[in-house]
């Protein structure tokens, strides 16, 4: 099979993670006799240096003819730093976003045994974790009118949505529950906002086409604690934009690493896979960074947009197999760790070693 994957590498580690994600696809190639034909474009900061704008119109051509998108991360100090700064790299990422009509982002969490003591976490609180969270990711505060008054001493972030945009993401997440523990929880905040009230009211009526499902409603703030005090209690989480990008990254200290965790984002046609973390620039250019994130990303790739479930699963197993021989990087080890090109060839090995021949 032939697919074309269009690669964002960004900015910071982002390059050297999609490095790494790419070394494993390639493996998956050679395994199976697939084609992927790789094509980069600019994004975020490194975008802006070359070209003025964060997301090039050459890029959006090349999302659109794509069969599938390979991010990576933005982020730059420089603009990071500088709060009147006029173009910023997050606008590209919103721009792809809304212009690709990306607009519901899926963040599995699962926790690993042999990282356990890596996690701030107790071991029995982070033991067996499974659940994934549904954020809507193209509407809420983030797109929403924004400014100041003219003394610049105030400011206003408008957050707006309607039914329609909460249906969508709701629809994924009631059929993903389907395949599950068929349990769906909102997490919302309708004691205090509108926009909440309406999420609440909407998911409510959705949800009584679907008897089997358990649908639960939770506050963001108990939610907060719970992930913490209890995270096996989630099956499916189902938010909106602002609370699903806290409350994911809250999650990542359940595998005891930004590093650890992918994503997708979905809608309409073509998909983008990315890891959860920054651009994590401190890091850049020094081979320490954590691929698994991205190289779970190509994985979920792999099976979401390619229906390769497969070659899907021979990527998810080797990162545990790395994981478990302590094939590791310097987030999850303190010595003796490897950087984050050995972590990628050796998954590469594994996906490509005769004893997945047994998945």
């Amino acid at each position: 099979m032939k697919k074309n994957i269009a690669v964002l590498p960004g900015d910071g580690i982002g390059p050297e993670v999609t490095a790494q994600a790419i070394k494993v696809l390639k493996a998956v190639e050679k395994r199976f006799n697939h084609t992927f034909e790789f094509e980069e474009g600019l994004i975020g900061a490194v975008a802006i240096d070359k070209t003025g704008n964060p997301f090039p119109e050459e890029t959006l051509k090349l999302c659109k003819k794509a069969d599938a998108i390979l991010f990576g991360a933005i982020g730059d100090p420089k603009y990071d730093n500088n709060p009147s700064a006029k173009i910023r790299p997050e606008q590209g990422l919103l721009e792809m976003r809304k212009n690709l009509n990306l607009f519901a982002n899926i963040r599995p969490i699962v926790s690993y045994k042999n990282l356990a003591h890596i996690s701030p976490l107790k071991k029995e609180i982070v033991s067996g974790v499974d659940f994934v969270v549904f954020r809507e990711l193209t509407g809420g505060i983030y797109f929403g009118d924004k400014g100041r008054n003219e003394h610049g001493t105030e400011a206003f972030d408008i957050c707006s949505y309607n039914e329609e945009e909460i249906l969508r993401i709701t629809h994924l997440a009631f059929e993903a529950a389907k395949e599950r523990r068929k349990k769906v929880t909102l997490v919302d905040k309708a004691n205090v906002l509108e926009t909440s009230r309406l999420w609440r009211e909407t998911v409510q009526k959705y949800a009584k086409q679907f008897p089997e499902i358990e649908l639960e409603l939770m506050y963001v703030d108990n939610a907060a604690m719970k992930i913490i005090q209890n995270p096996k209690h989630f099956d499916v989480i189902l938010t909106e934009n602002m609370f699903g990008d806290i409350i994911t990254d809250e999650a990542s200290v359940i595998t005891g690493s930004l590093g650890m965790l992918p994503s997708a984002s979905v809608g309409s046609s073509v998909a983008l896979y990315e890891p959860i973390h920054g651009s994590y620039p401190q890091a850049a250019g020094k081979n320490i960074a954590n691929p698994i994130g991205s190289i779970l990303s190509a994985a979920m790739m792999l099976d979401h947009s390619f229906h390769m479930h497969v070659e899907s699963a021979f990527i998810t197993r080797a990162v545990k197999d790395c994981i478990d021989i302590g094939f590791l990087t310097q987030d999850l080890l303190q010595e003796n760790y490897f950087s984050t090109s050995e972590v990628g060839t050796k998954i590469s090995e594994l996906v490509f070693n005769e004893i997945y021949e047994l998945i």
